[in-house]
């Protein structure tokens, strides 16, 4: 017997929008399920990229209506992983995509899996031209059936929660007075969010030493983006909660040639550095 569900499916993929790949998917859908509401979360996704996939999901997750994520970032489509859909939290969501960890950060975001089935049941797939587009041929019908209310484990297999691929997402640390972060993600404005919280560096104080590579500069903790001096780099809280490396009108990964997965640090500012007047020399005439 089918149980109600929302008609909601969120959709996250690395197809673009050049192609018809996101409008065929979307199209699939709305055959099977005219009521169903997709929602775009991003289609920029870099190809291939699982884990800026699985960040881009993991930081929209809290904020995504109850119902269907559908997330395709799938390298390996047509090989040995799995096509999955994941319950969590009995139902309030249910995740659908492969199995490549590119869903399991999201999840952990909302609460827990409560039961995950292998996408085998052919009934709801459409007949396949190939192995290539499995967005298409698995993952939208079977979106738009859970939408329809068909329940879970009519979709294949039931499969332990515990042997789904894990999701790698780096983990930033402070050891003594250095904090160790990552860059996990470039915005189109070149802000830099890291791995790091406030509260990571709450002892150091307002201002630090940026270093990574040959390059060290001196950043400010600010509250507003407009608080950052001109040609100088700020250290903001982002919409995440998590620190940005960022300037006011200006891209801080263009400024510092820093990109994403790239490794900091970030160290107090010594008392001696913080306390230097600048000085000008002149000649006299």
């Amino acid at each position: 017997m089918a149980s109600s569900r929302n008609h909601t499916i969120s959709f996250l993929s690395d197809y673009g929008t050049k192609d018809e790949f996101v409008g065929v998917v979307k199209s699939v859908i709305h055959s099977l399920a005219p009521e169903s509401n997709v929602i775009d979360i991003s289609h920029e996704i870099k190809a291939h990229d699982i884990r800026a996939g699985g960040l881009a999901l993991a930081r929209a997750a809290q904020y995504l209506d109850l119902g269907v994520v559908l997330a395709v970032v799938d390298p390996g489509v047509g090989g040995t992983r799995k096509g999955v859909a994941i319950e969590v939290n009995g139902g309030d969501y249910v995740f659908v995509g492969p199995d490549n960890g590119l869903l399991p950060p999201a999840v952990a975001m909302l609460g827990e899996s409560t039961r995950a089935v292998e996408l085998n049941n052919l009934q709801f797939h459409l007949p396949a031209l190939s192995s290539t587009f499995a967005g298409r041929d698995i993952f939208a019908p079977v979106a738009a059936h859970l939408t329809l209310g068909i329940p879970l484990d009519e979709l294949g297999n039931l499969i332990p929660v515990h042997s789904l691929q894990p999701g790698l997402l780096p983990v930033g640390g402070v050891n003594a007075e250095v904090a160790s972060a990552e860059v996990l993600w470039e915005d189109r404005f070149g802000n830099l969010q890291l791995n790091l919280s406030p509260e990571d560096i709450q002892s150091f104080g307002e201002t630090y030493m940026l270093r990574f590579g040959e390059t060290s500069r001196r950043v400010t903790k600010v509250e507003t983006f407009e608080s950052i001096p001109s040609s100088e780099i700020g250290i903001i809280v982002d919409s995440c909660g998590l620190l940005s490396i960022s300037m006011y009108g200006r891209s801080a990964a263009e400024e510092l040639r820093l990109h994403e997965g790239q490794q900091i640090e970030l160290r107090p500012l010594e008392e001696e550095h913080k306390n230097v007047t600048p000085v000008t020399l002149r000649r006299e005439r």
